[in-house]
């Protein structure tokens, strides 16, 4: 018997549609003639997805009593004994009520495969077993209902059903997706934009990687070597230099430009055994590859360019990103054709990136040396040169030698040394000379085989011959002595602009400028010290062999490598704010008037950044003066009212003059009851926003029962029964709290919403657990509050116009917030749907005091 096909609907999120497409696909094959029956759908109080069940045969469910509790399953044997050709069975993820067949509801799915019977199923992204964790740390809530990977891999078919982010949103908005009841809560918590922009993300990147796996299988079982360019897969070779950093931005971007492009970066390891030159350079890369988004591979080989194009085709590379050699032309032509060629010569169909870089040139921004001649290697290439190419040359000429040709001999030994001279400079070349002379004479001028000269002439020859080439040697010299000058001087020139640049920037200028310095005079540490000696900043040169795991390095001179070594230190003053100490190489003249200018531009730095220091200081100070100010105006403003009908209530009252009946008495006694007690209330606040500002708030927290404390928060309100809808769950946890703070916070809160909300729409407290924290919201459906002033709102005497005395002085949220901030919670704004504000409180199930916050 043919097993049945397994067809699922992949979702982000609950109510992006799953269930409705399955039902609607259902409809369509039954409409085609195929025997179609709902097994078991679960349409969660949705009209346009009960209607959906229009047409369509439904199996009953069958019934299950668990500890009291009727619960209805799938009827498996009832699906088997009807055998239709389709089976709808919605979450497919689902555990199954104790005395079930099979524990899970998938168990149940393979049954009916078994039996030849299709299924189409659903289930969403946060059920699939490998990314249980994954999404819990994106939404902070755990799935206890989980399908196995293999199960979901080997389904026939799977779909992702997608929705935008914010059309979910709008949708469970208008009530599409769950009751009004529990709206608010779900757009806060679970479905929060960032939330589900990411579970989609997660979702279409699981069927992306299942659809290439099925790619490579389809690939492997019909034999397909060629590259199938699918998608871009882009792999960037790194070798440790620090020119990995240039080759992975560059490949990001290659793979960026289509949709779906991976990048992939792959090292290759000596198999040797020998330890990595960069280990930390490699650490680094690897780590802006995970920024990236790309993957990072290791492979062990000893042919690196073979290595590097056999991992290319193994994972289909369309696109393949090395650095250009690092090596010089001579090195090049001596050694032979380098990776880059070899690579390009075997890529066979993926291109080649041979991307140039900063450190072809040269590994660091350092200032070259201002030696006069050509460097030593060059100068051992050319001795080289004159020792192999000599008797290479005397053995061709001698085998064609005759008596006429000693002036060709002679040309050739010229070209010789000129050659020698290029390469060498001038004591190559005019070891050379002498060589090539003696030659000359030993061999080709006669008598032959001794070292006489027969003939004036001939010696004259010889001496001109040495003369010329000790003269190209020379000229060669000489114009490698201005080359080296003119790279020092563009190195100058680099160096400044940067050091320019990294002041004008303003990022941390100071650790800039002391790194630059250090590597632009290719220095083992640079470290500045204020006037106290306490280092301000410091850089040194990396060594690859140090143990990584022995702790942070020593400063310089205190036990660190340069100083072992004997390295020389060098002290510049940097004006009058400090001390630059610089370990490694002296310093030449040239040397000096690059650092004077890097010292005057410290100098600023450290200029700017006492300013910086100065002005962050002085911030605070004029926060508090506006503060100040503004406590001056209120009480001013708003606390000569209450006094003023206070003092005018008690001279009514003690006035021998006016004869007061007894219900004036009382008036007059109840005015200045309130005012006394508005008065008090006023102090307090003015009091507890001085005591949160200074940060001496005192929070002593106790697990408090919220619904415990929300009778004292009505009756402090005087809010009769019905003003305000409380929706607390049977059985929240209670949170560690400052009663008396909590409930000032929620007298606060709930007064602000009773007085914006309208005639007939009461204001809402709702309570709900979410990850670690308990989120008491508190909205209302009254104007709201634009975007642009959430921030402001919670400044001390902010308020929504001047209306009356009953409207305090703009203290509430000021203080709301930092009584919530001293017990550790958070407390921010949001839009209500429909229109309004929700002022939500988080609170953490366990206690972490912010000490600069509130004390315990």
């Amino acid at each position: 018997m043919a097993t049945g096909k397994l067809r699922v609907l992949l979702g982000a999120a609950p109510g992006v549609g799953k269930t409705y497409a399955m039902l609607e696909e259902g409809r369509r094959l039954a409409e085609s003639g195929r025997d179609v029956v709902v097994a078991l759908v679960e349409t969660h109080g949705r009209a346009a997805t009960a209607a959906m069940l229009t047409g369509l045969e439904v199996v009953p469910r069958r019934s299950v009593v668990h500890r009291g509790v009727e619960l209805s399953e799938l009827d498996l044997e009832a699906v088997l004994a009807r055998r239709p050709d389709v089976a709808l069975v919605d979450e497919l993820a689902h555990t199954n009520a104790p005395g079930s067949t099979h524990g899970k509801r998938w168990e149940d799915v393979q049954d009916l495969l078994d039996a030849g019977i299709t299924v189409i199923s659903t289930v969403n992204i946060q059920h699939i077993e490998s990314l249980n964790d994954v999404v819990e740390q994106i939404t902070g809530i755990g799935q206890q209902e989980t399908i196995p990977d293999a199960v979901l891999r080997a389904a026939d078919q799977v779909e992702v059903v997608d929705l935008a982010p914010q059309a979910l949103r709008d949708r469970l908005a208008d009530g599409l997706v769950y009751p009004a009841t529990r709206v608010d809560a779900a757009l806060s918590n679970y479905f929060r934009l960032g939330n589900l922009t990411a579970l989609r993300e997660l979702a279409l990147l699981w069927l992306a990687d299942e659809v290439d796996s099925a790619l490579q299988t389809y690939r492997r079982e019909h034999g397909i070597a060629g590259k199938w360019e699918a998608r871009e897969r882009v792999v960037v070779a790194l070798t440790g230099g620090m020119e990995g950093e240039t080759l992975l931005r560059r490949g990001a971007r290659i793979a960026a430009r289509s949709s779906g492009g991976e990048l992939l970066a792959v090292h290759v390891v000596s198999d040797d055994g020998l330890r990595e030159r960069h280990p930390e350079a490699l650490a680094r890369q690897r780590a802006l590859v995970e920024t990236l988004g790309g993957a990072y591979h290791e492979i062990v080989g000893s042919d690196i360019p073979s290595a590097l194009v056999e991992f290319a085709k193994a994972v289909n590379a369309t696109q393949l990103v090395i650095g250009v050699s690092r090596r010089s032309r001579l090195l090049a032509f001596l050694t032979g054709p380098g990776i880059g060629a070899t690579v390009v010569r075997g890529s066979g169909d993926i291109d080649v990136h041979i991307v140039s870089h900063a450190a072809a040139g040269s590994r660091q921004l350092v200032l070259p040396r201002a030696r006069g001649a050509l460097s030593v290697r060059r100068r051992v290439y050319g001795l080289v040169l004159a020792v192999v190419a000599g008797p290479l040359l005397s053995w061709m000429l001698w085998l064609f030698h005759t008596p006429e040709a000693l002036t060709s001999d002679v040309l050739a030994f010229q070209l010789l040394v000129i050659v020698v001279a290029l390469v060498g400079g001038f004591w190559p070349a005019l070891f050379a000379a002498v060589l090539s002379g003696l030659t000359l004479d030993y061999l080709f001028v006669a008598p032959e085989y001794t070292i006489t000269i027969a003939q004036p002439v001939h010696l004259l020859a010889l001496l001109l011959y040495v003369v010329g080439a000790a003269l190209v040697s020379f000229v060669v010299d000489q114009a490698a002595r201005r080359a080296r000058w003119a790279q020092r001087s563009a190195a100058e020139s680099d160096v400044l602009a940067t050091v320019a640049g990294g002041v004008i920037r303003g990022d941390d200028a100071v650790q800039a400028l002391v790194q630059r310095t250090r590597e632009a005079f290719g220095l083992d540490a640079v470290r500045l010290i204020d006037e106290q000696g306490v280092p301000v900043a410091e850089d040194r040169a990396e060594v690859p062999d140090a143990d990584p795991a022995r702790g942070p390095a020593t400063a310089p001179g205190e036990g660190d490598a340069s100083a072992r070594s004997g390295a020389a230190r060098t002290v510049e003053r940097v004006g009058e704010r400090g001390t630059l100490e610089l370990f490694g190489a002296e310093l030449t003249a040239s040397d000096r008037r690059v650092l004077s200018v890097i010292l005057a531009q410290l100098d600023a730095a450290l200029e700017h950044r006492e300013l910086s220091r100065t002005a962050s200081e002085l911030k605070p100070l004029a926060e508090t003066d506006r503060v100040r100010s503004s406590l001056l105006a209120a009480v001013g403003h708003d606390l000569r009212r209450p006094l003023a009908a206070a003092t005018a209530a008690v001279t009514s009252l003690r006035s021998s003059h006016v004869k007061l009946s007894k219900p004036d008495r009382d008036a007059l006694l109840e005015t200045a009851d309130d005012s006394l007690a508005n008065l008090d209330a006023l102090v307090t606040n003015l009091l507890d926003v001085s005591r949160v500002q200074a940060g001496v708030l005192a929070v002593s927290l106790r697990l408090v029962d919220i619904e415990d404390l929300l009778p004292a928060v009505l009756e402090e309100l005087s809010a009769p029964p019905g003003s305000v809808d409380l929706d607390v769950p049977e059985g929240t946890p209670a949170v560690p709290a400052d009663p008396v703070l909590l409930q000032r916070v929620l007298v606060n809160l709930l007064a602000n919403a009773l007085r914006y909300s309208p005639a007939g729409r009461p204001p809402r407290l709702s309570v709900s657990v979410f990850a670690d924290e308990l989120q008491i919201r508190v909205s209302d459906s009254g104007s709201g509050v634009p975007d642009e002033r959430k921030d402001a709102i919670f400044q001390p005497f902010q308020r929504e116009g001047d209306t009356d005395n009953t409207t305090g002085i703009g203290l509430g949220l000021a203080l709301s917030k930092g009584f919530v901030e001293g017990m550790g919670g958070t407390l921010s704004p949001e839009d209500t749907p429909g229109g309004g504000l929700t002022m939500v409180i988080a609170l953490p199930l366990t206690p972490r005091i912010d000490p600069e916050k509130g004390r315990r």
